[in-house]
């Protein structure tokens, strides 16, 4: 793929600009574009803040689905997007700002704040942004076993009390935590 020479912010961000909330746009190719220059994740960075929610939803994608593979990427923007995580209330980008966060080197204090944050989107009116954020405490349970603790009783909250499709994702995250899983992450160590 060839990268348009003058490409500028704000073309980047007006790739992202235009539709409904149903369509994604023109997000793959934007992440092409930052996959091959990864200081245009700067652009997407600033796009989550963008007055359109669909240039901050379609940032969030972009963001999300170029850092899967490169989670390098976030690393210039750790504190900005763990700011973000605990302060975005768009649904969209809430569910990609959970996807992104255990892909940030995360101290241990960092981690039980990003806990916090996670916790409180399972209270989100969105199943999507539920579903998300007990992946992503999955994740950092499944990182650092110290937080066992933190998220088993959620896991266990949403598999009681939670949609069917909420419940079911919890259910396959206990059984990659859940300390009677021999070898699990979460297995309580032997008396």
């Amino acid at each position: 793929m060839q990268i348009r020479q003058g490409l500028v912010p704000e073309d980047l961000l007006a790739m992202l600009a235009g539709g409904d909330r149903r369509s994604i746009g023109r997000v793959a190719e934007v992440v092409r574009l930052v996959q091959a220059n990864p200081r245009l994740a700067s652009v997407l960075v600033r796009g989550l803040v963008h007055a359109d929610p669909l240039v901050r939803m379609r940032s969030a994608d972009a963001l999300e689905k170029a850092s899967a593979d490169r989670p390098g990427l976030l690393g210039r923007f750790e504190c900005r997007l763990f700011d973000l995580a605990g302060t975005a209330t768009q649904q969209e980008v809430r569910w990609h700002m959970a996807q992104m966060l255990p892909r940030l080197c995360l101290g241990a204090a960092d981690r039980g704040v990003a806990v916090r944050i996670l916790t409180g989107y399972l209270a989100d009116r969105s199943r999507i942004v539920q579903a998300c954020a007990l992946d992503a405490l999955g994740e950092l349970a499944q990182e650092d076993a110290r937080l066992c603790g933190q998220v088993l009783p959620r896991i266990e909250a949403a598999i009681a009390a939670g949609s069917p499709a909420v419940r079911a994702r919890a259910r396959q995250i206990r059984k990659k935590l859940h300390p009677k899983r021999k070898g699990g992450p979460c297995e309580s160590p032997p008396a």
